[in-house]
Protein backbone atom coordinates (compact mmCIF):
# COMPACT_ATOMS: atom_id res chain seq x y z
CA UNK A 1 0.00 0.00 0.00
CA UNK A 2 1.12 3.33 -0.84
CA UNK A 3 2.17 6.18 1.61
CA UNK A 4 -0.09 9.29 1.76
CA UNK A 5 1.88 12.00 0.35
CA UNK A 6 3.69 14.48 2.46
CA UNK A 7 0.97 17.36 1.74
CA UNK A 8 -1.79 15.02 2.38
CA UNK A 9 -0.70 14.27 5.86
CA UNK A 10 -0.20 17.74 6.89
CA UNK A 11 -3.02 18.93 5.97
CA UNK A 12 -4.73 16.33 8.51
CA UNK A 13 -2.64 17.11 10.82
CA UNK A 14 -3.08 20.57 10.35
CA UNK A 15 -7.40 19.91 10.68
CA UNK A 16 -7.07 17.57 13.94
CA UNK A 17 -5.63 21.00 15.76
CA UNK A 18 -7.62 22.84 14.03
CA UNK A 19 -10.69 20.53 15.31
CA UNK A 20 -9.39 20.08 18.11
CA UNK A 21 -9.25 24.21 19.42
CA UNK A 22 -12.33 24.45 17.82
CA UNK A 23 -14.24 21.44 20.01
CA UNK A 24 -12.26 22.04 23.10
CA UNK A 25 -13.00 25.10 23.97
CA UNK A 26 -16.45 26.81 24.17
CA UNK A 27 -17.53 28.66 21.39
CA UNK A 28 -18.05 32.76 21.54
CA UNK A 29 -21.99 32.66 21.57
CA UNK A 30 -21.84 29.68 24.63
CA UNK A 31 -19.37 32.27 26.19
CA UNK A 32 -21.57 34.93 25.92
CA UNK A 33 -24.79 33.29 26.95
CA UNK A 34 -22.96 31.50 29.82
CA UNK A 35 -21.99 34.96 31.50
CA UNK A 36 -25.31 36.74 30.36
CA UNK A 37 -26.74 33.86 32.44
CA UNK A 38 -24.17 34.54 35.59
CA UNK A 39 -24.81 38.48 35.75
CA UNK A 40 -29.03 37.58 35.67
CA UNK A 41 -28.15 35.36 38.42
CA UNK A 42 -25.84 37.43 40.61
CA UNK A 43 -28.37 39.56 39.99
CA UNK A 44 -31.33 37.74 40.91
CA UNK A 45 -29.12 36.78 44.25
CA UNK A 46 -28.95 40.07 45.14
CA UNK A 47 -32.73 40.95 44.68
CA UNK A 48 -33.48 38.22 47.11
CA UNK A 49 -33.61 40.21 50.45
CA UNK A 50 -35.83 42.96 48.91
CA UNK A 51 -39.17 41.53 48.31
CA UNK A 52 -40.96 44.94 48.54
CA UNK A 53 -38.83 46.34 46.05
CA UNK A 54 -39.16 43.70 44.31
CA UNK A 55 -43.04 42.91 44.19
CA UNK A 56 -43.47 47.30 43.28
CA UNK A 57 -41.07 47.04 40.22
CA UNK A 58 -43.55 43.45 39.69
CA UNK A 59 -47.08 45.72 39.84
CA UNK A 60 -45.14 48.79 37.65
CA UNK A 61 -44.83 46.60 35.40
CA UNK A 62 -48.19 44.90 35.40
CA UNK A 63 -49.57 48.46 35.02
CA UNK A 64 -47.96 49.20 32.12
CA UNK A 65 -48.77 46.31 30.56
CA UNK A 66 -52.26 47.27 31.25
CA UNK A 67 -52.17 50.41 30.08
CA UNK A 68 -50.76 49.06 26.70
CA UNK A 69 -53.43 46.32 26.41
CA UNK A 70 -55.68 49.40 26.55
CA UNK A 71 -54.50 51.73 24.45
CA UNK A 72 -53.50 49.05 21.89
CA UNK A 73 -57.42 47.78 22.33
CA UNK A 74 -56.58 44.26 21.47
CA UNK A 75 -54.38 40.79 22.74
CA UNK A 76 -56.75 40.27 25.23
CA UNK A 77 -56.23 36.18 24.81
CA UNK A 78 -53.15 36.89 25.80
CA UNK A 79 -54.08 38.87 29.01
CA UNK A 80 -56.82 36.15 30.12
CA UNK A 81 -53.98 33.38 29.64
CA UNK A 82 -51.70 35.92 31.96
CA UNK A 83 -54.37 35.96 34.69
CA UNK A 84 -54.96 32.11 34.55
CA UNK A 85 -50.96 31.80 34.85
CA UNK A 86 -50.99 34.16 37.41
CA UNK A 87 -53.91 32.51 39.52
CA UNK A 88 -52.28 28.83 38.87
CA UNK A 89 -49.20 30.62 40.68
CA UNK A 90 -51.18 32.07 43.53
CA UNK A 91 -52.96 29.38 44.61
CA UNK A 92 -49.35 27.25 44.62
CA UNK A 93 -48.53 29.95 46.39
CA UNK A 94 -51.10 29.74 49.09
CA UNK A 95 -50.66 25.75 49.12
CA UNK A 96 -48.35 23.72 51.65
CA UNK A 97 -45.59 21.81 50.06
CA UNK A 98 -47.01 18.28 51.27
CA UNK A 99 -50.89 18.12 50.77
CA UNK A 100 -52.74 17.38 54.09
CA UNK A 101 -55.59 15.35 52.64
CA UNK A 102 -52.52 12.70 51.53
CA UNK A 103 -50.99 12.84 54.89
CA UNK A 104 -54.35 11.56 56.38
CA UNK A 105 -54.25 8.22 57.07
CA UNK A 106 -50.46 7.94 56.83
CA UNK A 107 -47.83 8.36 60.34
CA UNK A 108 -45.17 9.27 58.12
CA UNK A 109 -44.12 12.98 56.89
CA UNK A 110 -44.36 16.20 58.51
CA UNK A 111 -47.69 17.59 59.52
CA UNK A 112 -49.37 21.09 60.81
CA UNK A 113 -49.14 20.95 64.41
CA UNK A 114 -52.68 22.06 65.63
CA UNK A 115 -52.22 21.79 69.59
CA UNK A 116 -50.72 24.80 71.54
CA UNK A 117 -47.69 21.48 72.96
CA UNK A 118 -46.87 20.91 69.36
CA UNK A 119 -44.15 21.32 67.83
CA UNK A 120 -43.12 24.78 65.99
CA UNK A 121 -43.55 23.94 62.12
CA UNK A 122 -43.09 26.99 60.17
CA UNK A 123 -45.57 26.67 57.08
CA UNK A 124 -43.78 25.28 54.31
CA UNK A 125 -44.86 26.60 50.47
CA UNK A 126 -45.23 24.54 47.21
CA UNK A 127 -43.97 27.62 45.50
CA UNK A 128 -41.51 29.89 47.76
CA UNK A 129 -42.47 33.60 47.37
CA UNK A 130 -39.19 34.35 45.53
CA UNK A 131 -40.07 32.07 42.82
CA UNK A 132 -43.51 33.17 42.97
CA UNK A 133 -42.46 36.82 42.52
CA UNK A 134 -39.84 35.38 39.72
CA UNK A 135 -42.29 33.11 37.73
CA UNK A 136 -44.74 35.89 37.65
CA UNK A 137 -42.58 38.73 36.65
CA UNK A 138 -41.37 37.01 33.78
CA UNK A 139 -44.77 36.15 32.56
CA UNK A 140 -45.94 39.88 32.62
CA UNK A 141 -42.56 40.65 30.53
CA UNK A 142 -43.70 37.44 28.11
CA UNK A 143 -46.93 38.83 27.63
CA UNK A 144 -45.79 42.32 27.14
CA UNK A 145 -43.58 40.99 24.16
CA UNK A 146 -46.50 39.00 22.85
CA UNK A 147 -48.45 42.52 22.25
CA UNK A 148 -45.79 43.19 19.79
CA UNK A 149 -46.82 40.74 17.48
CA UNK A 150 -49.91 40.34 15.40
CA UNK A 151 -50.57 37.18 15.61
CA UNK A 152 -51.51 36.95 18.80
CA UNK A 153 -53.97 39.21 18.72
CA UNK A 154 -56.89 36.93 18.38
CA UNK A 155 -59.91 38.31 18.38
CA UNK A 156 -62.54 37.42 21.20
CA UNK A 157 -65.37 39.69 23.05
CA UNK A 158 -63.51 40.30 25.99
CA UNK A 159 -66.40 40.71 28.39
CA UNK A 160 -66.98 37.01 28.36
CA UNK A 161 -63.48 36.58 29.25
CA UNK A 162 -63.61 38.55 32.29
CA UNK A 163 -66.30 37.19 33.51
CA UNK A 164 -64.83 33.89 33.00
CA UNK A 165 -62.03 34.67 34.66
CA UNK A 166 -64.03 36.27 37.92
CA UNK A 167 -66.34 33.13 38.18
CA UNK A 168 -63.01 31.06 37.94
CA UNK A 169 -61.31 33.10 40.48
CA UNK A 170 -64.12 32.74 42.96
CA UNK A 171 -64.42 29.46 42.61
CA UNK A 172 -60.85 28.21 42.52
CA UNK A 173 -60.25 30.65 46.23
CA UNK A 174 -63.49 29.70 47.76
CA UNK A 175 -61.83 25.71 46.86
CA UNK A 176 -58.80 26.66 48.65
CA UNK A 177 -59.91 28.86 52.00
CA UNK A 178 -62.43 25.28 52.96
CA UNK A 179 -59.00 23.32 52.14
CA UNK A 180 -57.52 25.83 54.29
CA UNK A 181 -60.03 25.25 57.01
CA UNK A 182 -60.89 21.81 56.92
CA UNK A 183 -56.93 21.03 57.88
CA UNK A 184 -56.69 24.29 59.76
CA UNK A 185 -53.57 26.08 58.11
CA UNK A 186 -52.63 29.51 57.70
CA UNK A 187 -50.54 30.19 54.61
CA UNK A 188 -48.39 32.84 56.37
CA UNK A 189 -46.27 31.83 59.29
CA UNK A 190 -44.80 35.18 61.24
CA UNK A 191 -42.28 33.22 63.72
CA UNK A 192 -42.34 30.91 66.47
CA UNK A 193 -45.11 31.58 69.59
CA UNK A 194 -43.63 31.86 72.44
CA UNK A 195 -45.34 29.69 75.65
CA UNK A 196 -44.84 29.93 79.46
CA UNK A 197 -41.94 27.75 79.78
CA UNK A 198 -41.03 25.54 83.00
CA UNK A 199 -39.16 28.60 84.59
CA UNK A 200 -41.70 30.75 83.93
CA UNK A 201 -43.77 28.65 86.06
CA UNK A 202 -41.56 27.60 88.84
CA UNK A 203 -41.67 31.44 89.24
CA UNK A 204 -45.31 31.98 89.39
CA UNK A 205 -45.17 29.17 91.87
CA UNK A 206 -42.84 31.08 93.94
CA UNK A 207 -45.01 34.13 93.84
Amino acid sequence: MDALPESCSYRMSEGDSVGESVHGKPSVVYRFFTRLGQIYQSWLDKSTPYTAVRWVVTLGLSFVYMIRVYLLQGWYIVTYALGIYHLNLFIAFLSPKVDPSLMEDSDDGPSLPTKQNEEFRPFIRRLPEFKFWHAATKGILVAMVCTFFDAFNVPVFWPILVMYFIMLFCITMKRQIKHMIKYRYIPFTHGKRRYRGKEDAGKAFAS
